[in-house]
């Protein structure tokens, strides 16, 4: 696996992986590292000829308030797991080489799927990760691009952003990888401490209840919210967010009687951290 650190030799690099005829698999992340971003890793080093893992803290996508400065760097780590995992390029830029104007050129993605669930309060996080991932995308020329369930608005709006700029690739949306007790993996869990940590399961606990009975066939939107927030609030830590239902894949207002497929997301913090998951509820 090669470590790059500049666009120029990136770009160097794809256009002899084009040339050549390879595809091209990407995974764009924000380092630390676990066992999601493996799964992303392996897949996309399974689909394609080429993999490149992007391995950067986005400022863009950071409120003035958000944990930036404290998001967890574990670069060594990284490279042990990219490798392992089958990547052939780290890319890991520094902001300068990513951002190098003084005045920004911005990539938006507007509607209520940027509004709603983590728009609503993180309002320029979404136009910083359109505006990262188009550039990596336009850097790598990738045939497949891979994201995680677990950020279901992201997959959502970049998968808009990939239709309405006519960017030639596929998104590929894995699935949601967990610890044993449930809880998703996630960079953000190191922040927990031991109780916050035990606590936090209650999520998965209730997205899952809430499926279970969606199979056995309640369709109420608001009865299946209200189900999730009632269990989520038995753990005395926990401090919700939201708890939402929205129809897929435009994140329209929920269906009153769903009939169609929709995600029921969560946010919820623990102490300093807030965590997101979510179920999708397939009709």
């Amino acid at each position: 696996m090669k470590l790059v650190k500049t666009v120029a030799e990136l770009q160097a690099i794809v256009k002899e992986t084009k040339k050549a005829g390879k595809s091209i698999g990407l995974v764009p992340t924000m380092g630390a590292l676990h066992e999601g971003h493996a799964s992303l890793i392996k897949a996309a080093h399974a689909e394609n000829d080429f993999t490149i893992v992007s391995d950067f803290v986005n400022p863009t996508q950071f409120g003035p308030t958000e944990d930036l400065d404290a998001y967890p760097r574990t670069l060594e780590h990284d490279c042990e797991l990219a490798e392992k995992m089958g990547a052939d390029v780290l890319f890991v830029p520094s902001p300068k080489e990513m951002y190098p104007s003084r005045d920004m050129t911005w990539v938006e993605v507007t509607g209520d799927i940027t509004k709603v669930l983590c728009g609503r309060t993180r309002p320029i996080h979404f136009r910083g990760v359109a505006t990262v991932v188009s550039k990596l995308f336009n850097l790598t020329q990738p045939d497949k691009a891979y994201f995680g369930q677990k950020d279901a608005q992201q997959a959502q709006v970049l998968k808009r952003m990939v239709k309405d700029l006519f960017f030639p690739l596929e998104i590929r949306v894995m699935p949601i990888i967990r610890e044993t007790d449930g809880l998703a993996k996630s960079s953000r869990n190191v922040y927990l401490n031991a109780t916050e940590r035990k606590a936090a399961v209650i999520l998965s606990k209730a997205l899952t209840k809430a499926k279970a009975a969606f199979a056995a066939g309640e369709r109420d939107s608001a009865k299946l919210t209200a189900m999730v927030a009632e269990m989520i609030r038995t753990e005395p830590l926990s401090d919700i967010d939201y708890v939402e239902i929205y129809q897929l894949p435009e994140l329209a207002p929920a269906e009153a009687t769903i009939t169609t497929d929709h995600l029921l997301a969560v946010a919820v913090k623990f102490g300093t951290t807030r965590l997101i998951d979510n179920v999708v509820l397939e009709v």
